[in-house]
């Protein structure tokens, strides 16, 4: 069988930050073993890269100004396009990386991780392997044991967030006080929390709800 590292990995970039794309196209460029084949700044542009030239890993952010890092995953695993991707990024909510992986993201490294780190995930998700840090993979484990909230229960969890009490909650869902307090308790055994606050707090610094300014 051929050696897989007898010719260089080509490796395509998504980051909406132009500094970013720099940095890493010229340290990935300085391996022996890589080879950059592109940048993008979001997924629609990834997507087309992909579509015509193809690459071996993706090297990919969350957040973007355009298509973000998840919905990329979703539209590369619909398209069927051949390409193994590992998140760069500098967000590591539960929810995140969840929802990475649950999108098809086969490694999660944070940004300001050290460059022996960035070459050894990049191999190791090349080779079709999972490159998890220790942190990340114990995140990801808590996550994946969570019970899921259901779509009533996150809409609460986002009123409860805001404020508002169960029975402004009851008004805007247009459920009995009841059947709110039931739906906060839910919440709260799910998350194991004490309260409706915690329970707020809680999920918005796991990411699973955001609240708007």
């Amino acid at each position: 069988m051929p050696d897989p590292r007898s010719s260089p990995i080509r490796i395509l970039i998504v980051d909406d930050h132009p500094v970013v794309l720099a940095g890493l196209t010229s340290m990935l460029n300085s391996q022996p073993d890589f080879e950059v084949v592109g940048s993008a700044s979001d997924g629609e542009e990834a997507l087309q890269i992909l579509r015509k030239r193809g690459a071996d890993v993706l090297l990919l952010d969350l957040r973007m100004a355009g298509m973000n890092g998840v919905d990329t995953l979703l539209a590369i695993k619909a398209e069927h396009i051949d390409v193994r991707a590992l998140i760069l990024t500098s967000f590591e909510t539960d929810e995140d990386i969840y929802r990475s992986v649950q999108a098809g993201a086969q490694g999660y490294l944070l940004k300001g991780a050290p460059q022996c780190d960035v070459v050894e995930a990049i191999h190791v998700v090349h080779a079709g392997k999972r490159y998890f840090p220790q942190h990340i993979a114990a995140r990801l484990a808590e996550r994946i044991m969570r019970t899921d909230l259901t779509a009533r229960e996150l809409e609460v969890l986002q009123m409860l967030a805001r404020g508002l009490t169960n029975k402004e909650i009851g008004s805007a869902l247009r459920i009995s006080g009841n059947t709110v307090r039931n739906h906060v308790n839910s919440i709260i055994e799910k998350l194991e929390v004490s309260d409706r606050t915690e329970a707020a707090t809680t999920a918005i610094h796991r990411g699973i709800i955001e609240v708007s300014g």
